[in-house]
Formats: structure tokens, sequence, C-alpha cells
């Protein structure tokens, strides 16, 4: 068992101790154990091995004990006593937006709530509002955490269903029998949401590219396994679907299951006004529906088919029916920006706040995967909860980045750490004064804590906006994807308030965030405001967000000029500075 497998499983023990009424200190102990493993800079087996365990900090000897159970043994019997001790409906009221441990053992203690159905029973009934420290508003918030959850039950994230569908198109394309293989479907699309995946696999032997699929490693349910067709169960709870079809109707199959429905619509209507029709068979000199070979148009391709049909290749990201053929038809599709163009990202955190790498090991990261920059912009006071810097530690760290970057000048390194803050949005402006982030060289200015009223948060984020020493805003609307919704502001506000003042726009490519909506990038664009596609790591393995962020600002119309971080280093210290010379700062 990994590092990370041992740090959720304390993690966890930390919880059900806390659920059951353990001391704070032991219950703080597994907590802090696991963070400790998770910023581990070797492999834990090593150390194991090694017996190196009790020289790490905060562990002693029960947990020597416990670690190296799980690593060698892969369980552990104590984990699995606690957990069998405490109702598992506990552990599910956890998943909902509010509710913590002590405020789920006080519901389970008071009223002897197990689950979510008693916990939605009691708040209907007005019971939870009668509990001291509770009252009518955290009943109501329960009460919508508890709706918000059940609307997302069949939803996951894109991030999600990537490593679910990555290591079956590859173990597809691998088979002796496939042809051709893709992904299709919301999937194929990178929407931030999606419900189930699609597969596309042209062959001669279904059977045996459908048995195949229904043996993955991932499978953990069979729901339907025909001749041509397969359903599946993966890990995570994400149903999957193969269909499999001959190698001449591919490119139809493949068109009419990326989708959208609502772009195969306008696509259909185009055939119809040629005399043809299509469908996922085929385009076909017909007019009315029909699967006859004979009458099928041939097309090796998407591209063909869309060229068949009047209109340039739309890439998958685009098939919304958001203007993409009126785009088309004027020859003004966008140029899509790749993530390969991305030379870094202006957003991220290090262990002197909540993250829990050192620079240095940044520096080693991210300079060894062929970026050119990275900037440390760690919180600032006010998150407190994330171990937010004060001005004190803010410029430590500046010298300490300063000693690294000379260091790297020494050795002929190109690549660059850059100072910076990720500075709260407070009700009263920002955590930090102007002559302290007049010493940064990137800034990014974040609501965390927003008010009830939209025009209250709308007027926070246009304040930060038009402070000369703000470079950006951070993942400006809030919301974490299948958790929490947006937080209430007049985004077009925020846009043009931005666009007015010359600060960029965050896209957040946190796979939680993906914050600002690709919606919304089409009218940013259209008003001259700049995108930022930043990780906001707190890990090293969260640098591959950039594929993430790219593929979101792809399906916002965004090219390359559209994004500040496709720079190189010299021109985006040029324009990290346009803001506050134009401001006469």
């Amino acid at each position: 068992m990994d590092k990370d497998h041992v740090a959720a499983v304390l993690t966890e023990i930390g919880t059900l101790l806390e659920l059951k009424g353990e001391n704070p200190f032991k219950t703080r102990a597994y907590v802090n154990a696991a963070r400790m493993l998770e910023g581990l800079n070797e492999p834990l087996e090593k150390v194991v091995t090694e017996k190196r365990l009790g020289n790490l900090k905060g562990v002693g000897d029960a947990l020597v004990e416990k670690i190296t159970t799980l690593v060698t043994t892969g369980r552990l019997p104590y984990y699995e006593e606690l957990k069998a001790s405490v109702p598992s409906g506990l552990l599910e009221m956890l998943e909902l937006q509010g509710l913590g441990p002590k405020k789920v053992k006080r519901l389970h203690d008071e009223l002897a709530i197990t689950g979510v159905e008693q916990l939605e029973a009691a708040a209907r009934a007005g019971k939870i509002a009668r509990l001291e420290g509770f009252g009518e508003k955290t009943q109501t918030r329960i009460l919508e955490a508890i709706a918000f959850k059940r609307q997302f039950a069949s939803r996951h994230r894109l991030a999600s269903a990537l490593t679910a569908a990555d290591p079956i198109v590859e173990s597809l394309r691998s088979h002796p029998d496939v042809l051709r293989c893709s992904t299709a479907g919301s999937l194929r699309r990178w929407k931030e949401v999606i419900g189930d995946i699609d597969f596309v696999v042209s062959s001669k032997k279904p059977l045996a590219v459908l048995q195949h699929f229904v043996t993955q490693p991932g499978v953990l349910q069979v729901l339907a396994h025909g001749d041509t067709k397969a359903s599946v169960l993966l890990n995570g709870g994400i149903q999957a679907d193969l269909r499999v079809v001959s190698e001449t109707e591919y490119p139809f199959a493949l068109a009419y299951f990326t989708g959208s429905k609502e772009h195969n619509i306008v696509m259909r209507q185009r055939a119809i006004a040629r005399g043809l029709r299509l469908n996922e068979y085929g385009l076909f000199r017909s007019t009315e529906e029909t699967r006859d070979p004979d009458l099928r148009i041939s097309c090796n391709s998407e591209e063909e088919l869309y060229q068949n049909l009047g209109l340039p290749f739309i890439a998958p990201e685009l098939r919304e029916d958001h203007g993409e053929f009126a785009a088309g038809e004027s020859h003004t599709l966008p140029r899509l920006m790749e993530w390969t163009d991305l030379r870094g990202s202006l957003h991220n955190h290090s262990n002197w706040s909540d993250g829990r790498n050192t620079l240095e090991d940044i520096v080693q990261h991210t300079s060894d995967l062929g970026l050119e920059y990275w900037a440390i912009t760690d919180h600032s006071r006010a998150s407190f909860q994330a171990n937010g810097l004060d001005p004190k530690r803010l410029r430590q760290q500046l010298e300490s980045v300063a000693q690294i970057n000379r260091s790297l000048a020494d050795e002929g390194t190109a690549f660059r750490l850059l100072t910076g803050t990720e500075v709260d949005i407070l009700k009263d402006g920002l955590d930090f004064p102007d002559d302290l982030l007049s010493q940064l060289e990137v800034v990014v200015a974040s609501l965390h804590v927003p008010a009830s009223d939209e025009a209250e948060n709308t007027r926070r984020l246009i304040a930060a906006a038009e402070n000369p020493f703000v470079h950006m805003l951070g993942h400006p609307t809030g919301r974490l994807l299948l958790e929490r919704d947006a937080y209430k502001v007049n985004i077009q506000a925020v846009i043009d308030a931005c666009a007015e003042t010359g600060t960029w726009i965050e896209l957040n490519a946190s796979p939680y965030r993906l914050d600002l909506d690709w919606r919304h990038w089409n009218y940013a664009k259209s008003k001259g405001a700049r995108c930022v596609i930043n990780c906001d790591a707190h890990r090293l393995e969260h640098v591959q967000f950039l594929r993430l962020g790219a593929a979101i600002a792809r399906k916002g119309w965004l090219e390359k000029p559209d994004v500040i971080n496709t720079l190189p280093l010299a021109a985006l210290r040029k324009a990290l500075g346009k803001k506050r010379t134009a401001a006469g700062s």
C-alpha cells in the first residue's frame, strides 16, 4: 500500500475517532501523520523497510506499528474494527456540505440519527433547529445539502472519468481485433461533469472486443452484454458503455455518440436540407430513414462527414450548439489552444501554507517537466485554516525564492520561481496592504468567504479588480463541482470590470473547480478580458491539471493568444507589469 492510500486510511481513522468522541489529541495525531506522509519525498515502503518511520515527526510507536502493518499487509485490523463500530450512515452524513464530525456526533448522540434518511426526517420535523448551536438556518442548509447530493448522485467529475477511461482506451487500442477506438459522449466533449463514459470501437470481430471490455480490471459489474454493445459499472460507480461498429460506420457512430444532442439535431437538419439522412450508421442519399449501405456516402473520418454537410471540422469540445455552426459557415472557428502551449502556472501553493511540497521540490518537479516558470502564491493571513502567511512570513518566503532563483541562475538554468500571494478579498478590501502587494510579482485575489447577497459579492470582486496591484481574480465564482454551487455574483459585470481594468480572469484547473465556467469565456473574450489557466496546485501531481484547464479553455473557444501563461517568461514579466505601469504605480 503506497503513501497516499496509507494517508487516506489514517485520515479516516482520525474522522472515526472524532465521531466516537475520542481524545482530540489522539484524533489530531492521525490527521497530522497523514499530512506528513502526503508530503514524504521518498517511497514509504523504503522508509518502512529501513525502519526509519519512528524518525519522522509526529510518528510514535503506535503509529509506526499501524503504518508498517498497512504497508506490508495492505490491511489494518484496528481500522477495520473501528470502522465496523461506527454506523456507516454517519460517514455518509459527513459527505454533506457543512456537516463535520462534531455536528454529526451531536446529531447521533442527541437525536439517535444514524443516516441521511433519518437526518432528513428530523430536519423536516424541525428537530434539528431545536438543538443548541444548530438553529433554523443550519436545519435549512442540511436539507439543501441533502437535495444537492441527490441531484448529482449519478454525476462524476471530469478528472474521475478520465482516470477511469484512459486505461480502458489504451487496453482497447492494444487489442488485435480493434481497428479504431475513441471515447465519445460528454467525456470526449470535455464537459466538467459527466454522467457515464462512452467508447466507440470499429472491429470485424465485435464479440472478442466486447469480451475484452467486460473483463477489464476496473469492472465491478457487467450490466449488459450483447452482440455489439456492452455496459459495465466501473470502480467509483461510473457506468461505461462500449459500442462496436464496422470500420465503414465508425466515423458516423463516433460523431453521433459524441453529441451533444443539440449539436446532432442541427447536423441532421443540415443533412435533410441537402436531401440526405444522417444517423449513427451513416450519411445516406435518401429522404427517409435508412441503413442501406448502397445509399451511404463514403466518409473515412469525421472531417469528411462535416465536409459533406458544408462545414469545416468542428472540434468535439465545441459541439454544444453554442454558435459553432455559424462560425463554421463564416470560417471563423477558433484555432483552439493546446495544453502544450502553457509555459507555467501562476496560482500554486507550497508547504509554507497548505501545500504539501517544499519550494525546492516544486522547482525540481516543474522544471523537469519542461515548464519555464511557476508562481508561488500561498494563502494570505485571513485563510488561517490554510496556514496563511502573515506579512513577516511572506517577506521571509520572498527571500527564500530569491535564493533559489540565484542558485538557478548560477547553474545556468532558465527556469524561475515567481513570488506571489493568493490574497483574500475581505468585506472591506484585501487582506494585505498595497505596499506589500507591490513587492510581489504575481497577485491572485480570491473571494473565499462570500456574502449571501449577489450585489455585495459583485462589488467585492470588482473592487479587487480595480486594485492596480491585483493581476487576476482567482476561481471567481467559488464553485466546487458536485459539492457547492457558485457564489451569487453578477459574473458579466465582473468580466466587464476585468476587461476595463486589465485584470486577468483565472480558469482554475482544479478538477473540483474548473472555474471560470467554459460558458462565460466567449463573452470574456469578446470584451478583451484575458485568461490565466492555473493549477491551484497543492501537490506535485497537480501539475497535470494543466491538461484539464486547457481542455476547458478550448471548450470556451480560447486560442493561444487569449491565455496569458502561454507567454514565455520575458513576455510574461512585461505583461505582469503592464497594469501597474498603466496605473502609474
